[in-house]
């Protein structure tokens, strides 16, 4: 059992880390190490929100679709995840109707 344990740690150390990356909506591979990410379990509309605070990227899963949105600020991400429904304030006030729209990234 230990002998067990000791390979399995051994070959854990030996592992290299790879950081988690996420096709969006708009066919861009996004490596998300530089996001915080959190998995969202009140809400009917997202599932998890991931966001670059240096860079005010915003990557969204909805629907079981990753999208990014641009120059979103931390504010504005604080009050998605505090609203008393995300997916309302997500609608309102992030989501994109059309390319051009705010957050959008070009």
């Amino acid at each position: 059992m230990v002998r067990t344990l000791i390979l399995l740690l051994a070959q854990l150390a030996s592992t290299p880390i790879v950081s988690e990356a996420v096709e969006t909506g708009e066919h861009r591979l996004v490596d998300l190490q530089t996001f915080e990410c959190r998995d969202i379990t009140r809400s009917t509309v997202l599932q998890r929100v991931c966001y670059d605070r240096a860079q005010q990227d915003l990557i969204v899963a909805s629907n079981g679709a990753y999208h990014l949105y641009c120059g979103v600020t931390a504010d504005t991400v604080e009050r998605l995840l505090g609203a008393p429904s995300m997916g309302q304030f997500f609608n309102r006030n992030i989501r994109r109707e059309m390319a051009g729209s705010r957050y959008d990234c070009t």
